[in-house]
């Protein structure tokens, strides 16, 4: 697990360091401009040119450092400063004069087609204007020149809270961002503008990291220990028992990719049921599992005593995935919202009859919130993409795009609802703490894809993940078999029954 800072936390980080640790900012500025610096001379030959395009900031300052510690290396660089030196931090001062003392050139005017490295360092993680005048137009230029590009950060133009463009932005090819990894760079358009990232440790100490109590994270490669451990003597009970209520007449697919999903990724047992008219489909291309059925076109006169066992009988329930928006649907729905006594994961058309009741209550958003909070079971994994998390809420899509982040993270305040809100970056909300997901391709924007990722957190919980933990890695792990799916078909040719055959890929790579 590795935390993600937003541009408030990471400036409380670094006042505290420099004024109670008393580590100066200087040193901080140092350790920083040779991070950056190492990473540039790892990816570029000693005939380039080199210049470091920087602001009044302290980021112009690392930018400046860094420069000259290539300069000093015997690199050619010049520093093209942007702004009132007068105006500049103290640090950035200091900065430039090293480097006019070393014989740095220092650039009035733009030269950027002299020169084939491009170090930005213009504006840092504290951006919160729109970027216009003399920055839009030297930002313009570094996209449109065939320049490889480090940003020092983040790339100048990108919000470090949300990723969102303050007008225009630079197109990286290396960010390198210092003591921890930011928001912005994990969100779209954000994590497209940076290119590849680098996390470097400038000196930030733990203590530091633990005034501003981290609430955003996200997972790597070394997270996939967190899978359940299975027991050498365990059998079906042990590995739990999932209950998959999905796909009305003629949407038996949805049944199918969920309950193989569950079974790819270590569940023992999975019930599907369905409406009647799926078993062919799901007993031919899924004979391991059981089969229940019911008819929507008899309401549920035969279905509560039977439905009742199978909520007692299983260890996790998935609802909605291809279920429709009929009256037996929304029975069903309310049965098991009422009666079920284990974790419980809401999808696709279980979201959307949520919605609808929640219609009958209220327009806001709010009373909304607290609705469905009262509706729900603590632990309930509600799986929305945007559309259904724009219909729950009652919200504009673009709205909630733009601020996925708090938006999901202030749904979970004052209730134990887990929201995971599917995305190009998908975010997941619980109790205040936020998870961003960095796995995955647009190769998964895909039919299907989501009734997938419900079996695999349906799986994680069955084998005794908490439902937050499972809903987590679950996500990530159904990223990881995009990725591994896109490798092998490509990311054009993906369906999501390529998804479903890659989770086994990433199981065994754990």
């Amino acid at each position: 697990m590795r935390y993600a800072l937003n541009s408030k936390k990471m400036k409380k980080i670094d006042d505290y360091t420099s004024e109670v640790i008393k580590i100066p900012s200087l040193v901080l500025m140092e350790r920083a401009a040779y991070e950056v610096a190492a990473v540039i001379e790892s990816k570029i030959q000693k005939s380039d040119r080199i210049l470091a395009i920087c602001g009044m900031g302290n980021n112009g300052g690392d930018g400046i450092a860094a420069g000259r510690i290539l300069y000093l290396k015997g690199y050619t660089v010049a520093i093209l400063f942007i702004g009132d030196s007068e105006k500049a931090t103290e640090q950035t001062k200091l900065q430039l004069k090293i480097a006019e003392n070393l014989g740095i050139p220092i650039e009035n005017n733009n030269k950027l087609g002299e020169y084939n490295i491009i170090i930005d360092a213009i504006f840092g993680i504290g951006l919160t204007r729109e970027v216009t005048g003399i920055y839009a137009d030297i930002i313009k230029e570094i996209n449109q020149n065939d320049n490889m590009v480090f940003a020092v950060d983040i790339p100048s133009g990108i919000s470090a809270d949300d990723g969102s463009i303050k007008n225009t932005a630079v197109k990286a090819d290396y960010t390198i961002t210092f003591g921890w990894q930011k928001q912005g760079l994990l969100r779209y358009p954000g994590a497209e503008y940076a290119g590849d990232i680098t996390v470097a440790d400038i000196g930030f100490p733990e203590k530091a990291l633990q005034q501003v109590k981290p609430d955003t994270f996200y997972y790597d490669s070394e997270d996939l220990k967190r899978l359940p451990i299975r027991k050498n003597n365990g059998h079906k009970g042990t590995f739990g028992k999932v209950l998959v209520i999905a796909g009305s007449k003629g949407m038996g697919g949805a049944a199918y990719l969920s309950a193989k999903a569950a079974y790819k990724t270590g569940a023992g047992l999975v019930k599907v049921l369905t409406d009647a008219e799926n078993r062919l489909i799901l007993q031919t291309l899924l004979p391991e599992a059981l089969f229940a059925a019911y008819n929507h076109t008899d309401g549920q006169k035969k279905l509560p005593a039977e439905l009742m066992q199978m909520l007692e009988w299983a260890t996790v329930i998935v609802i909605g995935p291809g279920l429709g928006q009929s009256q037996p649907a929304l029975d069903i729905l309310k049965t098991v919202i009422m009666k079920a006594q284990v974790p419980v994961i809401i999808d696709a058309d279980g979201i959307n009859l949520l919605a609808k009741e929640l219609d009958q209550v209220s327009s806001e958003t709010e009373s909304r919130l607290n609705q469905l909070s009262k509706m729900l079971k603590d632990e309930t994994i509600l799986t929305p993409h945007l559309m259904e998390f724009s219909r729950l809420l009652n919200k504009p899509v673009e709205e909630l795009g733009n601020n996925l982040i708090d938006t999901a993270g202030e749904c979970s305040y004052n209730n134990k609802l887990i929201y995971t809100v599917k995305d190009a970056r998908t975010v997941i909300a619980h109790q205040g703490q936020r998870y961003i997901n960095r796995s995955g391709n647009h190769g998964m924007a895909t039919g299907g894809s989501g009734d997938v990722l419900t079996g695999i957190i349906a799986a994680l919980v069955a084998q005794g993940l908490k439902p937050y933990d499972a809903a987590c890695l679950g996500v990530y792990i159904h990223g990881l078999a995009g990725d591994f799916a896109a490798k092998e078909k490509g990311s054009y040719s993906i369906i999501a029954s390529d998804i479903l055959d890659s989770i086994e890929d990433i199981m065994k790579a754990e």
